[in-house]
């Protein structure tokens, strides 16, 4: 029986990995990568690069387009595919801020708008630069929207000398050209291409409010080492990364020491006070509606974030099409516009997909650059603000229009089958640990302490393991990580359930001839049964919480609303998140109390 046992328990652990690794062709694919990763490596130390690209005039798409094609014909003759256009969706990406959900929606409905049979899926809302990454390279998405900043410092980590961030006229097109060709050098070993640049810059920068600014006289970032009792809250990304808060503290020699906290909460502790300082995009919305100070960068720390499409070098072959459709973008989308958008997600509440569509229908933005644009796009993003319904969560019938809202059944459908499947593995696994182990009192207390252990580490910490170890987001490393989890409440339930079933009733039964199995069966499992269903109880309802998790990485569930309920600072969807989940939490304590009645009602033989 404990052989049996074993066997299948070796089974389940590698079925249970098997979940969330790649195909022996996607392996092999992601250690070529690996390799490719290295030399790309060393020849960046003899590259110079330059800092970004932009579409700044005739020139730069002239420039652009060429390097394309050329890109393009190389690929083609190095890599050649059959299109897999019907086949496989288009799979379009995005990170967890305003603008880039937009993007995504934006780049989706382009698609659609010009030929209607693809398929196409938006993975909205995936994390920070490095899961976004991982998933691209990993064959989870095909495309997304990165900036030229972003891809050199932080992706390729390179520190080139090229277009400071306000640069303009002819000169800088031909050297944003230059760059691109240059980041797509750099790409190429890595089964990646940039491409597209959509027509705006959105680069980093550090705002305060106005009053604070007007009684400081504070006005640039190099007069931010005279005061450091200013209380910095920055986003969590910015202080970790390359082209963030460590150089910049570097750069200017600033003494004081951020606080991490959400981007989308950070504009709330601004107008309440509770901070003085933050990392703001510079197409944010907040800015103009909050009438906060950007601070200039007097040294030219930052470079030039201009938007454009990161895509894995197979998708123009793939989904020919879709990357014909993909390429009307260029230069298409203009900086008051890409604020008007922002504008109108973050203080008018209105959903992604339709800010989208509008932008395509021409009713947001125009088709070329105007006059004035920091001020008009100012007056633009004011406008909506005093349009705008704010951040409120609004009256019961908007709350509720917000809970039942369309993506309602596949949200619900993806958080029952992350909690039931994970839960089930979990129980399957764990169940026959407890009756293995049980004879062996050491082996048992140290399976419990490793348990125990893995309830210590952050989901988001042990989520980013999985995913580098399994080379894949989505469901399958977070179905690993939530039956981790839900082990060790079944695992602690089914030993002390065992345990307490009286040893003179077990000698009882072998001296009545039953075999060792006929004990367990008809005696021990018995009696041990409602402690080991109480352990699945315990189990499930911290999968339910936990499970809202997984959409940061992909994995959908009521996790979703909440991730861009942060991302906008909007109460009202973080709430049409987490009732939903509550919800489901209760109405599974209700069906476990239904089957902990029917057990203790039926007849005992």
């Amino acid at each position: 029986m404990q052989r049996l046992l074993l066997n299948v328990l070796i089974l389940l652990m590698v079925g249970l990995i098997g979940l969330g690794l790649p195909a022996p062709q996607a392996r092999a694919q992601s250690a070529t990568q690996t390799l490719s990763q290295t030399t790309a490596s060393a020849k960046g130390q003899a590259q110079t690069l330059a800092p970004s690209v932009t579409q700044t005039g005739t020139a730069a798409a002239t420039a652009s387009g060429a390097a394309q094609g050329a890109a393009s014909a190389t690929a083609s003759a190095t890599a050649p595919r059959p299109s897999t256009e019907g086949r496989e969706p288009l799979r379009i990406g995005s990170k967890r801020f305003t603008e880039s959900y937009i993007l995504a929606e934006v780049l989706a409905r382009t698609v659609r708008d010009q030929d209607p049979a693809a398929r196409v899926e938006v993975r909205q809302g995936l994390g920070n630069t490095a899961i976004v990454l991982a998933a691209l390279k990993a064959g989870s998405i095909d495309v997304y929207a990165e900036y030229t900043g972003t891809i050199e410092r932080e992706i390729l980590g390179l520190r080139g000398a090229g277009v400071a961030a306000g640069a303009g006229g002819a000169g800088a097109a031909a050297g944003h050209a230059d760059s691109l060709d240059r980041l797509r050098a750099a790409l190429r070993p890595m089964g990646l291409g940039v491409d597209v640049p959509l027509g705006f810059n959105n680069g980093y920068a550090l705002a305060m409010r106005g009053d604070v600014s007007r009684r400081l006289s504070l006005t640039r970032l190099s007069q931010l080492k005279d005061h450091a009792d200013l209380r910095l809250g920055l986003s969590n990304e910015f202080i970790g990364r390359a082209d963030g808060w460590p150089g910049l503290a570097q750069r200017y020699g600033l003494p004081q020491r951020p606080q991490g906290l959400d981007h989308g909460l950070a504009y709330q502790a601004l107008r309440s006070g509770q901070i003085d300082l933050t990392d703001i995009y510079t197409t944010d919305a907040q800015i103009a509606a909050q009438g906060l100070v950007v601070l200039d960068d007097d040294d030219g720390y930052f470079p030039r974030y201009d938007a454009v499409l990161l895509y894995r070098l197979a998708l123009p072959q793939q989904h020919p099409k879709a990357w014909a459709a993909l390429q009307s973008l260029q230069g298409r989308i203009h900086e008051p516009a890409m604020i008007a958008m922002n504008a109108q997600a973050e203080l008018q509440a209105q959903p992604f997909d339709r800010i989208a569509a509008a932008f395509l229908a021409g009713k947001i933005g125009a088709a070329a650059p105007p006059e004035g644009s920091a001020a008009q796009a100012a007056s633009g993003a004011s406008s909506a603000a005093s349009a705008g319904t704010g951040a409120g969560i609004g009256d019961a019938a908007t709350l509720w229009s917000r809970i039942a809202g369309p993506d309602l059944p596949r949200l619900t459908r993806q958080h029952l089958t992350l909690v039931v499947v994970s839960v089930a593995l979990a129980t399957l696994i764990g169940l026959p640990l407890a009756l293995l182990l049980h004879p062996w009192p050491r082996w048992r207390s140290a399976l419990l302490a490793v348990s125990a252990l893995l309830q210590t580490v952050p989901s988001l910490a042990l989520l980013a393991v999985l995913i580098w170890a399994m080379g894949r987001i989505g469901p399958g490393p977070a179905l690993v990580a939530l039956s981790l989890y839900a082990l060790l409440p079944i695992l602690r339930n089914g030993t002390v359930g065992l345990d307490e079933v009286p040893e003179g009733l077990a000698t009882a039964g072998k001296a009545l001839g039953l075999t060792r199995t006929q004990v367990l069966r008809f005696i021990q499992w018995p009696l041990a049964l409602p402690v080991m269903l109480a352990g699945v109880r315990t189990a499930t309802s911290l999968s339910v919480g936990t499970a809202t998790m997984a959409a940061f990485i992909g994995a959908g569930g009521f996790g979703e609303r909440i991730v861009t309920g942060l991302a906008l600072n909007d109460p009202a969807l973080l709430l049409a998140g987490a009732l939903p989940a509550a919800a489901l939490a209760l109405a599974f304590e209700g069906l476990f109390s239904l089957l902990a009645w029917w057990l203790a009602r039926r007849p005992r033989h």
